[in-house]
């Protein structure tokens, strides 16, 4: 730094020093020429004086500069890095932002944005090679059960431990992604032929059928699969896709826990199926739905009751068989909605035929399994007999068996049901797994002998002999047995002479609308 003092002192020197000279020259007194250096000598001290304080101003601002600018540098320094921060941040953020758009947050998936984009490159890669590409839709069979009974909380755990699962088990070429709720979806890229994406398929349906460990509970789970292949059933995401979720519900249909190809006629199926779902909700504010009544009778033909069976009569599809509806009302929930409105149509006409002077003992009412999932069905049931004013025991609710082994507190339900008064049939005794312990704990009336083994009297000595086990199992219980779809002489005599209590068949009467019903019932007890 520039020292204003040193500066000075030099400069002050040379002056005294020139000074002197010129003094001495100058002045030939001696006194006058001591004066004149007095005074010079004093000008100069008083000057060195002015420029040292100068200095010290000067040093003192020279040093409050020096630590504006430290300070200036740390700012900048510290700013420096507190933007190379933000820029970090905000790359995390991006790159955070990026994945959360793309992947599924419950099980870090991609999902159906990074599907659609992996696909289209897997399809401009197999477009330009000789190998094939599979598409695989996952759909986890009855899934919904198990959020409903047991939580979303086990629901979600179950979906990251499939998720787990089927990714530990597939190539890393291959994509696995999930499209939402149950659904999952794998891109098999490279694969020679079909039947290697139908052993994949295979192999993940077996995966997948092996017991789960979820929060405590042992759950039980299958999936549906339906396979696509490019380019034979589609050369783009849409078609691929949507080919493929319409194979898989052919899987469904088929049975579930199975795989199945795509084939164009599945695709009218799907599109007919879709029709006839948007029709089916319809179908109670238009007026469509009837109950018909199907006769039950004793084996010497005195009518015993009833069974109310649903008809629908379509507008645009004409008249429309069960077999065609039911399973879909099932399948997408309308049961439930139609199933309450078949409850209290009966109920409201049974009582009504009783006003009218029509005594029927009992009147069977088909349970869905949906019904008793999704909705208090004992608070139901309760309330339409209070609306109503039925009887209880005027009333049978008709469970399948099946039903009642796959629901975790159906016992409960069963036991709540039959406080109410109603009486409660067993559906297709003998279709299922219910062992004889768990069978007395039941709080049920009656067994009904599946049409299954009906039909194989006189053809099927194993059949009968199942028919025989039924009837003395029901018999030693006190329960009595309903066997369903006698159509023949020779079945209802060997029925008879086993002492089935009621048969329920074409031979005595088809389902009939209530009206014709009523007049059958009236000229049946009147002999």
């Amino acid at each position: 730094m520039f020292n204003l003092t040193r500066y000075f002192s030099t400069l002050s020197f040379i002056f005294i020093a020139l000074a002197s000279g010129l003094v001495g020259a100058y002045f030939e007194n001696e006194t006058v020429r001591n004066t004149v250096l007095a005074v010079l000598t004093l000008l100069f001290l008083f000057q060195l004086f002015v420029v040292r304080r100068a200095q010290g101003i000067l040093d003192k601002q020279s040093a409050a500069l020096e630590q504006v600018n430290r300070e200036l540098d740390d700012r900048v320094r510290l700013r420096t890095r507190e933007l190379q921060a933000e820029v970090v941040e905000r790359r995390n953020a991006e790159a955070r932002l990026d994945h959360l758009a793309h992947h599924d947050p419950l099980t870090g998936l991609p999902n159906r944005l990074m599907f659609i984009e992996n696909l289209k490159h897997s399809i401009a890669l197999a477009s330009r090679g000789t190998r094939q590409l599979a598409v695989l839709f996952i759909d986890l069979d009855r899934f919904k059960e198990v959020n409903d009974t047991l939580g979303h909380a086990v629901g979600d755990e179950l979906l990251i431990a499939v998720t787990h699962r089927l990714a530990g088990h597939l190539r890393s070429s291959d994509t696995l992604a999930r499209l939402g709720g149950d659904e999952f979806v794998c891109v098999l890229e490279d694969i020679k032929d079909a039947s290697e994406a139908g052993r994949v398929a295979d192999k993940l349906i077996g995966l997948l059928s092996q017991p789960f460990n979820i929060l405590e509970h042992e759950l039980f789970v299958s999936a549906s699969i339906g396979i696509c292949l490019y380019d034979a059933d589609g050369d783009d995401v849409d078609t691929l896709v949507r080919n493929a979720d319409t194979a898989m519900y052919q899987a469904k249909a088929n049975g579930r826990g199975c795989s199945y190809f795509y084939s164009p006629e599945m695709t009218a199926y799907a599109r007919e199926r879709n029709r006839i779902e948007a029709l089916l909700r319809r179908a109670i504010e238009a007026d469509e739905l009837a109950v018909h009544y199907q006769t039950k009778v004793s084996p010497d033909g005195r009518p015993t009751g009833a069974e109310a069976l649903l008809r629908w009569h379509s507008a645009e599809l004409g008249s429309v068989a069960p077999v065609r509806f039911i399973p879909l009302a099932e399948e997408t929930g309308i049961i439930v909605p139609v199933g309450e409105w078949i409850l209290r149509q009966v109920c409201r006409q049974m009582v009504a035929w009783r006003a009218a002077g029509l005594t029927v003992p009992k009147v069977s009412v088909n349970l869905s399994v949906k019904q008793i999932e999704r909705i208090d069905i004992v608070a139901l049931v309760r309330s339409v007999l209070v609306e109503t004013g039925l009887d209880p025991a005027t009333l049978e609710l008709e469970i399948t068996e099946s039903v009642i082994m796959n629901i975790e507190d159906s016992l409960t339900i069963l036991d709540n049901l039959h406080r109410l008064g109603v009486h409660l049939a067993i559906d297709d005794f003998g279709t299922g797994y219910s062992s004889l312990s768990y069978l007395k704990k039941l709080p049920v009336n009656t067994l009904k002998i599946d049409r299954a083994f009906v039909i194989g009297i006189g053809s099927n000595s194993g059949d009968e002999a199942i028919i025989d086990t039924i009837v003395s199992l029901a018999r030693s219980l006190g329960l009595t047995t309903v066997a369903e779809g006698v159509d023949s002489q020779q079945q209802l005599d060997y029925l008879k002479a086993l002492g089935c209590d009621e048969i329920q068949g074409y031979f005595f009467s088809q389902a009939v609308p209530a009206d014709e019903f009523a007049a059958n019932w009236r000229r049946m007890t009147a002999r």
